[in-house]
């Protein structure tokens, strides 16, 4: 079905768009033809993805295993190039999967439900553009794009406060996106040829002051999105706000953009500045870990205990990332993949009990197993993955981090020691605050007034499928991870010559014993 010419990459990223910019000609009064019609379209696209991939995963055997390229505005150097490896691969299927199943979590919509379907079939095209962008100007623009839906998705269809946390989310994220722009102008401009191909961008040789500035810019711009402390106090407040679907693209792939920037950017293009901040990486990943899983214990509203989680579990990412081992930086790519999975299944779940309770304060809540006893095993079995229970993805991706972490020669033996010790600081408080979750939400008295109100009380089985959806693939990569990481494993895709170098140089050196003046290019001396 598909050669090596079909413009694949650009039909997965136009047809959501131009699905979107359809539903005005669709007549529906009731909003069942919308509803199904952005289904369909969202459906198509994530067979699409997969089976496009599962076609030329093992034809291309070079840095992109998809690649296309269009001239688009010659005038200011924007072209159309999209580019798909290892790295970008799996985040573009969680991104199709997640979509597709915060679609079908919107079956309840009524309120402009047109305006609504248009805005998540927009997000859906925006998210697949920042994965497969290798144009700098291109991948600002969908990164902006993003933003918009998520905003008015907040705004109106949000809780009491919705104005408050879709602002406090566009002033954080937009404000933040200009650094992107700001730090990738500074590098493409820089040296003879003016470029805005992300490849060509990170084989240039950069003065280290350019790069700890462009790194610093790109650092402020990604963090803000993974979420790092202290640029993360936007996401309790979005995601107690937003509608569950929205919170499933929010915690399921739109914090995942975050680590992508960092490993295409930071990482790949950056490596002698990255050597530099690696150690902050680190202490940025523990503070997050730790100061995450103490705060999940104050939050009495289940989706910000949620999102006090998310912050603690994406504290993995950094640690990973700034590991500087093979089995680091696969950790770090797993756990997002996993967070991905668990954190869009939570919040569906949240959701769902909302829509019975319409409460989402856990002490108005209790004795919920019996009357709602699917809902309470879906909502438990994705506890369980999110407190890394072995045989699930969130154990395999920790432990990997874990390992990597702690098989690296970068570090200290004393630094490794006491990162660890933290980190499992981290581990310990997760089970504690998701079991007392469950606990106060599904056992002792019930204290809420729960009716039937003309629909059934437990989970429907739309809703049980949905759940499952995200459920299997957890267990299937928590009991054989190959299935994700063959895609990415640092073995396989091939990074930039010189963020390779830098590797190999770091394995065999402290970072603390690197000098100050040091960079990649005296490896080729």
């Amino acid at each position: 079905m598909f050669s090596a010419e079909f413009p694949w990459l650009t039909a997965v990223i136009a047809l959501p768009l131009i699905g979107a910019f359809a539903i005005p000609l669709i007549p529906d009064k009731y909003g069942k033809n919308i509803r199904n019609y952005s289904l369909t379209i969202a459906l198509i696209n994530f067979c699409l993805i997969v089976y496009g991939f599962w076609q030329n995963y093992s034809i291309y055997d070079t840095n992109f295993q998809l690649q296309e390229s269009y001239s688009w505005f010659p005038q200011i150097g924007l072209t159309w190039s999209l580019g798909v490896d290892g790295l970008s691969m799996p985040l573009i299927v969680l991104s199709g999967l997640i979509s597709t199943l915060a679609i079908l979590a919107s079956w309840q919509v009524e309120k402009k439900s047109k305006l609504y379907f248009f805005l998540l079939l927009v997000l859906y095209s925006a998210q697949i553009g920042v994965f497969a962008a290798q144009d700098l100007l291109l991948f600002f623009i969908m990164w902006e794009l993003e933003l918009v839906p998520v905003y008015i998705l907040i705004s109106i269809w949000g809780g009491k406060k919705r104005l408050y946390a879709a602002t406090k989310f566009i002033l954080y994220t937009a404000l933040a996106s200009i650094f992107i722009l700001v730090a990738g102008l500074a590098m493409a401009f820089y040296g003879d040829n003016f470029t805005l191909n992300m490849a060509e961008l990170g084989m240039k040789n950069y003065p280290i002051a350019l790069e700890v500035l462009a790194y610093v810019g790109f650092l402020i711009a990604f963090g803000v999105k993974l979420p790092i402390f202290p640029f993360h106090t936007w996401l309790p407040d979005a995601h107690s706000e937003a509608s569950a679907p929205v919170s499933m693209i929010l915690a399921g792939v739109l914090l995942k953009m975050g680590g992508y920037g960092l490993i295409r950017f930071n990482l790949e293009m950056l490596p002698d500045a990255h050597i530099k901040f690696a150690p902050l990486l680190v202490i940025l990943g523990v503070i997050n870990i730790v100061y995450g899983a103490f705060t999940a214990f104050a939050q009495t509203n289940l989706k910000r205990r949620l999102a006090s989680s998310s912050i603690s579990h994406m504290g993995f990412v950094l640690v990973g990332i700034a590991a500087f081992t093979d089995l680091g930086m696969n950790g770090a790519m797993l756990q997002m993949l996993s967070h991905g999975l668990i954190a869009a299944a939570l919040f569906f779940l949240s959701g769902v009990t909302y829509e019975r309770t319409h409460t989402l304060m856990m002490d108005e809540m209790g004795g919920m197993a019996k009357s709602m006893p699917k809902t309470f095993a879906l909502f438990t079995a994705a506890s369980m993955a999110s407190l890394a229970l072995p045989g699930m993805s969130g154990f395999v991706s920790e432990l990997s981090v874990f390992l990597g972490f702690a098989q690296s020669d970068a570090y200290s033996s004393v630094f490794k020691v006491v990162v660890t010790v933290l980190a499992g600081v981290g581990l310990i408080l997760t089970p504690i605050y998701l079991l007392s979750m469950l606990r106060v939400v599904f056992y002792g008295e019930n204290v809420t007034s729960l009716k039937l109100d003309g629909f059934q009380l437990d989970a429907k089985p739309r809703e049980v499928f949905i759940t499952v959806c995200l459920i299997i693939p957890i267990i299937a990569i928590g009991l054989y991870p190959k299935l994700a990481t063959e895609s990415y494993d640092l073995k396989t895709v091939q990074v930039a010559s010189k963020t390779r170098a830098s590797l190999e140089v770091i394995v065999n050196h402290s970072v603390e014993n690197i000098p100050a003046n040091f960079t990649i290019a005296e490896i080729n001396n």
